[in-house]
């Protein structure tokens, strides 16, 4: 299942698909939302960034000292560190795909 948007509304963050039907909803005790893609969205939750998929079941999480959020597309998401971009798999966030330098003003 896909998904098309996730919002705040009240205390939870709520899933939507395609058709604007909502698929799940988390308290938004379980952080604050930074990104999504078509098959999971990421909170930052303390210093970790935690990624949920569609039916808001827990996929994985990483330590925010990896960088700060940039982006999420596809099955990747993004943290920049330092004059990096680094992307992780949604799947296995402790591997990095591939590291390329920015210069960023």
């Amino acid at each position: 299942m896909e998904i098309s948007d996730v919002q705040l509304k009240g205390s939870y963050l709520q899933v939507f698909d395609d058709r604007g039907k909502k698929i799940s909803e988390l308290s938004s005790s379980h952080g604050d939302l930074c990104g999504i893609a078509s098959d999971f969205y990421v909170v930052e939750k303390g210093s970790y960034y935690v990624t949920y998929d569609a039916n808001s079941k827990k996929i994985a999480e990483i330590s925010m000292s990896h960088g700060e959020f940039r982006n999420a597309s596809g099955s990747t998401f993004n943290l920049i560190k330092g004059s990096y971009i680094v992307s992780y798999d949604v799947m296995n966030v402790v591997k990095k795909l591939e590291r390329g330098i920015f210069n960023f003003v």
